[in-house]
């Protein structure tokens, strides 16, 4: 009895593992938004609401991110460029790729997956299961800040350059970069200057923190969401959409997986460095995701772009979590001296 107990109890946690519960959350308020979406003078509050939300957001990611972590493993500039490079140049082209298949879906279904491969690298997820898995944890630091950081200013400019948004013109683009950078990074940086104020605060109240981010994001969404809802999204999309996406979304994370091992076998990189690659590279940051869209796009197209980067998002996390313990049983197996270093050819823990 006891022993079955503690494998019914196993089970629960790694189905928590698996899962993301912010997940229910997010489906409960297209939920909601689906059936009481914002109308009327609902449309404006929910929309001041919104921007105060994105500069909430940010000032906390800017108050939340130390000098040190900016600095970590700094002295690998190759391994961080190549985090860099797979967030920014090789999804991006997966994303076209993805985008010029997807004839099954919806056109704003198709460019919500151009979108999601131009999203930086999430932070804590990143160095979760690179921590788990046993890679270097102030290089994952050091590679997801960046790429944080980087995508307030890259993710508008590719939006513009592979979306058109901001306009066709050159002068109407750059004013828009320009809009949406100044909008992003000035709270971040305000956020960040603010630190040797703020920053115990943050510290000592991270789960009022957690819980202040998530509620943003969930307000974001909502707003989303109304607008679409509003703008008849159910109308123009399908269970068939939804599968579709989530298959090229599969695609891409598979074979950026793929390439990422390769690429750090053949470069001779450490384990750990592979490690940070891999989870850092692979990964694409619903938190950013979110207010960059809001803050890039007509309110109208933003629930679209949205719904393939949530589906993107369980995914990510529920593929990256079993390659983490993968990679966690390789080691634990090489060091008792039974080998199977390879995480890829490591067998599945009995569930």
């Amino acid at each position: 009895m006891a022993a079955r107990d503690a494998d019914s109890a196993a089970m629960l946690m790694r189905a928590k593992e698996l899962f993301d519960p912010f997940l229910a959350l997010l489906i409960a308020t297209v939920l909601a938004a689906t059936i009481v979406p914002a109308r009327g003078w609902g449309v404006p509050l929910f929309g001041w609401l919104a921007d105060l939300a994105i500069l909430l957001l940010f000032f906390l990611h800017g108050a939340k991110l130390s000098r040190a972590a900016i600095v970590a493993g700094a002295s690998k500039w190759r391994l961080h460029l190549a985090v860099l490079a797979t967030s920014f140049i090789l999804y991006p082209l997966l994303g076209l790729g993805a985008q010029a298949i997807a004839w099954r879906v919806a056109p704003a279904m198709a460019a919500g997956l151009l979108y999601l491969s131009l999203l930086p690298s999430t932070v804590q997820s990143s160095i979760a299961f690179t921590s788990i898995a046993g890679g270097d944890v102030p290089a994952a630091i050091g590679s997801a800040s960046l790429s944080n950081l980087l995508g307030i200013v890259v993710t508008p400019i590719l939006a513009h350059l592979l979306m058109g948004a901001g306009g066709q013109s050159a002068s109407a683009a750059l004013d828009s970069i320009v809009k949406v950078a100044g909008q992003l990074l000035v709270p971040f940086a305000a956020g960040h200057f603010a630190r040797p104020l703020v920053g115990g605060f943050v510290e000592r109240h991270r789960r009022l923190v957690f819980r202040v981010d998530r509620g943003s994001i969930l307000l974001l969404v909502y707003t989303a969401f109304s607008a679409a809802v509003v703008g008849g999204i159910w109308h123009r999309t399908d269970i068939g959409d939804l599968l579709f996406a989530l298959l090229l979304g599969g695609a891409m994370l598979a074979i950026v997986l793929g390439l990422t091992l390769l690429t750090a076998r053949r470069l001779g990189w450490s384990r750990q460095d592979e490690i940070v690659l891999r989870f850092c590279g692979s990964k694409k940051s619903l938190v950013s995701g979110v207010p960059l869209a809001a803050a890039i796009f007509p309110a109208a197209q933003v629930g679209m772009l949205l719904l393939p980067v949530m589906i993107f998002h369980q995914m990510q996390l529920m593929v990256c979590s079993v390659l983490a313990r993968k990679y966690a049983g390789a080691s634990q197996r090489s060091a008792d001296g039974s080998g199977h270093t390879d995480p890829l050819a490591a067998k599945p823990e009995p569930g």
